[in-house]
């Protein structure tokens, strides 16, 4: 007897589609405009996310299996960065980070 197959036949659709042609409605990829230029984005779920990253809004880790959004540059997929998603919706709202001594004012 034949060991059982856990995964279903490819159709000969998807077979036929480059990664170029892939419709971009149908995964958690999108397309958002800004000020710096236009950036795709793509939610990254618990169950892919294998490794930790370092979040460029907060400079906070984010741990592995952990929910979150990667955003690049159209143009450029070097920089491609991985952020909390409450970063990266937030990141027009913040100021530039200043760093100060530990007792040094806040003005």
């Amino acid at each position: 007897m034949s060991p059982r197959r856990n995964h279903p036949k490819r159709s000969q659709k998807r077979a036929t589609d480059s990664d170029e042609e892939r419709d971009i409605s149908l995964s958690s990829e999108s397309i958002e405009e800004h000020s710096e230029g236009v950036f795709r984005v793509r939610r990254i779920t618990g169950s892919t996310s294998t490794k930790p990253y370092r979040c460029p809004g907060c400079d906070q880790l984010i741990p592995t299996a952990t929910p979150h959004t990667v955003a690049w540059l159209e143009e450029d997929v070097e920089s491609r960065r991985h952020w909390h998603t409450v970063c990266w919706t937030k990141r027009s709202d913040r100021k530039p980070r200043t760093l100060r001594s530990k007792g040094a004012p806040r003005y």
